[in-house]
Formats: C-alpha cells, structure tokens, sequence
C-alpha cells in the first residue's frame, strides 16, 4: 500500500502545487529555442539515447514534509555483476557521501547500477542494490556486491532525517527503469533539491558525434543541488536576476554549499583512465553554469562506457580490449561539456515552484524573464 501511496500523492502535488504556468515550465531550454552547443542531440535528448540504457525514478511526497526521492540508472540490459562495466569516478569537491567510490577506483569497473537519493538514505541505497544484485539469476554464490549510490543533501525542502526511502522504494525504482524520455525536474531524486537557490532537480541530455568523429553517443544525467553564480549560455542570468551566491541581501545564499551528482554513460570503447578524463570534463560543464564546486559541495562525476566489446565477464581469464587511441577523445571530452552544462539547465528549466518542510518554500527558475535575457543578449 505504500506504493501506491507514493505515486497517488505524487500525482496531486505535480497537478495541485506547480505556483508558475505548467506550459511555461515543462519545456527544455532546447525547446524554447535555445540549443546549445554545435553537436546534435539523440532521439530524446537523454542519457537514455545510449543504447541499453534505462532510467527508473519514484517520487515521495507525503504531507507537507517529504520532498524526496530516488533515481536509477541501469547502464545496460545483461547482469551487470557478471559483465561489469568499465568506469570512473572523479571528484569535482569531495564533501560527499558517494558509496563504492573506491573500489571502482581500484578496479576500473563498475558492478551494479548507479542509485541517486538524498544524503541520509544512501545506507537504503546500497541495501536495494544489494538485493536487486543477489536477485538477479547466475548471482546465488555472490558474496560481496559493490553498490554505488550518489546524493545530494534535500533538507531544506525534506524532512531528512525521517529517511523515508526504503530499500523497497529503491527496488522499486529499478524495478519502473526504462528506455526513451526520461522525466525532468522535481522527480526522483530531485524531488526536494535547490540550486543556484532555484528548484533544481534532475536534469538530463545526450551528444551524437558525426560519423567522420566516430558516430558515439554520449548522455549525461545530472541532481542539481549546488550554488554560485548561475549562467546560461554565456548569459549572467543570476547577476541579472539578482539572486546568486554571496548576495548579502538574500539569506539563503550566504554560501554556495550543496552538491551535484553528474553520471556520463558512452557507447564509445573508452577504458577507466580516460573515462576519468572524460568525467574531468562534465566539471567543466557544471563550471559552464556558474556552478564553483564550493568547500560545502559535494560534486561527483560518474563515467562508464558500455561498448559491447569491453563489458569485463567475470568468467574468463584475460580480456581483450577495444580501445579509442587518445588522440580521439577530444570530440568526446567537447560532447560531455555540452551535454552536462545543457542536463543542468535542464534541470532547473524542468522544475516546479515547491513548498515543503517547515513551510520553506523554493521558487522555480522564473523562465520567462530568462528567455527575454537570452534573446536580448
């Protein structure tokens, strides 16, 4: 019954609190007329548009004090465990509870699928991939399963401490993943998250490289929950607006404290050292929306490729590899900027004025004015 509970009340918040014109709001950056970047997107401008990749979020939102949530997502459709996925982690600012960052670090590779939730229920997190893991069949033996789960800190808008994601509410998000659009805004694990003290939430958008530089697609799905001075597409939207960090006036922004987890997935045949070099990048992209890595932020990039070839089976001895020479990674290193930089724009463009805990309540981006600066730039 809790389930449906969660959807039910989820439901009438999307229908019964958006303060600002749904029409206005529900609509990309892109699809106001701003694209960004010189690289076309994929099919549904999402991290999904990496063949094999699916999303799975669940919103919780019960009486006026849970805004939270969780986002999975399953880089390819096999047993992860038994085929793992070459990865890297970087560290844009490490204050942070990413759980599993080591052993990738270690290792190059990742065994689970990735969860997004809020800083106080990652222990939840790793539980449900625990189980999701040892559910999955040719995984009865599995003795150690190295889960990784990112967050963001939603308690301003959250009643964090009551934890309310379960381990079931995980298992139920993987278990609602799927391929094609994936919902922006105030869902998932964006459900209760600020940024650039706006509503953020989860952002997502992908780059297909020309055939000539090797045809690749790169996606990226980002939790906004951080601060500084917010710029779009090289406008100073904040300034202009006169809400960012440090403005002595605003009480809320005495710092630009937060943090931002930013997963990048690629079909090109990269391996661990220069997806790192690739997840150096979406910090450039993050840097492109005024964002500062503050001391207080916790911002984390997550990067797999899931080139068929170089998935790692757990049953054979030696590995042979695939892989992009260095010298062709810069058009994926310019892609990955463009594509992060966009999923957090989306990401603010795609969220919804929300009232929670205490009564605080978190003004959407107000769109209009930003398109009017845009054009009159």
């Amino acid at each position: 019954m809790r389930m449906k509970k969660i959807t039910i009340v989820a439901l009438s918040f999307i229908l019964g609190l958006c303060a600002q014109d749904a029409a206005a709001q529900k609509k990309t950056l892109r699809e106001h007329g701003f694209p960004i970047g010189i690289f076309d997107t994929g099919k549904n401008n999402a991290i999904t548009d990496v063949p094999g990749v699916t999303v799975g979020q669940v919103t919780c939102i019960e009486g006026d004090s849970i805004r939270t949530g969780v986002t999975a997502i399953i880089p390819h459709q096999g047993n992860i465990f038994r085929n793992k996925i070459p990865a890297a982690i970087y560290a844009g600012n490490g204050f942070g509870k990413l759980a599993g960052v080591t052993q990738v670090q270690e290792l190059g590779n990742i065994e689970t699928p990735i969860v997004l939730t809020n800083t106080l229920n990652v222990a939840a997190g790793i539980e449900g991939l625990i189980s999701y893991t040892l559910q999955q069949p040719g995984n009865e033996n599995v003795r150690s399963v190295n889960a990784v789960v990112g967050e963001t800190n939603d308690g301003g808008l959250n009643k964090i401490q009551q934890r309310y994601v379960t381990p079931q509410i995980v298992l139920q998000a993987l278990a609602n993943a799927k391929p094609g659009p994936v919902e922006q805004g105030c869902v998932g694990a964006g459900t209760g998250t600020v940024a650039f003290n706006f509503k953020g939430g989860i952002g997502t958008s992908s780059r297909v490289l020309p055939k000539s530089l090797g045809g690749y697609t790169i996606g990226v799905i980002v939790q906004s929950n951080y601060g500084g001075i917010l710029e779009i597409d090289g406008v100073q939207v904040g300034q202009k607006l006169g809400v960012f960090s440090y403005k002595n006036d605003i009480p809320q922004s005495k710092s630009a404290d937060g943090s931002c987890m930013m997963v990048v997935i690629t079909d090109a045949p990269i391996d661990a050292r220069n997806l790192e070099r690739v997840a150096k990048r979406a910090m450039m992209g993050l840097a492109k929306t005024g964002g500062i890595a503050s001391n207080g932020s916790g911002d984390y990039v997550i990067a797999l490729s899931v080139a068929p070839e170089n998935l790692i089976d757990d049953s054979k001895k030696i590995h042979t590899q695939t892989l992009l020479d260095n010298g062709q990674m810069s058009p994926i290193f310019a892609a990955t900027i463009e594509a992060t930089a966009e999923a957090l724009w989306n990401s603010m463009f795609m969220a919804e004025t929300t009232k929670g805990y205490k009564g605080y309540t978190v003004e959407a981006l107000p769109v209009e004015k930003v398109l009017e600066m845009l054009k009159n730039r």
